[in-house]
């Protein structure tokens, strides 16, 4: 089987007006990339593995929304 939709499956795309980034102030280079900025650490774990425990946090980066952090690890934030 393949992963096939008819045509009049699809539906107009409504736009979210407060989902967009403005693009001002952002510091976009030539080659269209940004440099990610840590803005705020949201939260912090400690995962226990078999031999060691791994320390992380939740980051909420610059230019972006809440739901957009990430757990990395805490060494890597420095």
């Amino acid at each position: 089987m393949h992963p096939v939709f008819h045509v009049s499956m699809l539906k107009k795309c409504v736009g979210d007006p407060t989902s967009v980034v403005p693009f001002e102030g952002l510091g976009v280079k030539e080659d269209l990339s940004y440099e990610e900025v840590p803005d705020e650490i949201l939260d912090q774990q400690v995962r226990r593995l078999r031999n060691k425990e791994v320390a992380s946090v939740e980051v909420l980066w610059r230019n972006h929304l809440v739901e957009g952090g990430t757990w990395v690890a805490e060494a890597d934030t420095t």
